[in-house]
């Protein structure tokens, strides 16, 4: 048995013994680590997963593709992927997920909450507002079937589109555990 295997039949044994029901982090169009480990345990497991900020902090909304979009004393100013060089290189995922929305006739938003909903049954997005217009327009995004060609598009963009900068500032990275 590998080294890698070892930790992994360790971390069975300690989920056996310690159930999890669901298993919360970021997930999105532009935070998609996830994918590779931590979905498909969840699959195997029977684990549920919480979609943790599942619009990037807002900027799959599309009303911010440049740090001018952003007051002077928002904390996301904080984060690279939102300084300015990076925030208008990342617009370029906004696209593919604005044409969908005009050709559904919803918002972006709606589009990237309907992407992570198509994605499996058992993975619940999870947005924070403090708007009550915004809370229906992100309830509304369970009415949003995309077809199969809006999901290849989106799809196709957010792999060959790279997000530029960390998901954090420096000092709040170190305590993501990466």
């Amino acid at each position: 048995m590998q080294p890698a295997d070892e930790g992994r039949a360790q971390w069975l044994r300690n989920l056996r013994a310690h159930p999890i029901a669901t298993v919360e982090t970021e997930y999105s169009l532009w935070s998609r680590d996830v994918e590779n480990d931590v979905l498909p345990a969840c699959r195997e497991l029977g684990i549920a997963f919480m979609a943790y900020a599942p619009l990037g902090r807002g900027f799959l909304t599309a009303t911010m593709k440049t740090l001018d979009a952003l007051l002077p004393k928002d904390r996301r100013r904080e984060h690279p992927r939102f300084n300015s060089d990076n925030i208008k290189r990342n617009a370029e995922l906004l696209t593919p997920i604005e044409r969908v929305a005009a050709a559904r006739s919803c918002m972006p938003a709606q589009v990237a909450l309907a992407w992570l909903l198509a994605q499996k049954p058992w993975i619940v997005p999870i947005p924070g507002t403090t708007k009550l217009e915004r809370l229906d327009e992100n309830i509304g995004a369970a009415q949003i079937e995309l077809t199969g060609d809006d999901l290849r598009e989106i799809k196709r963009a957010a792999s060959e589109i790279e997000v530029q900068g960390a998901r954090y500032p420096e000092h709040l990275e170190q305590l993501t555990g990466r």
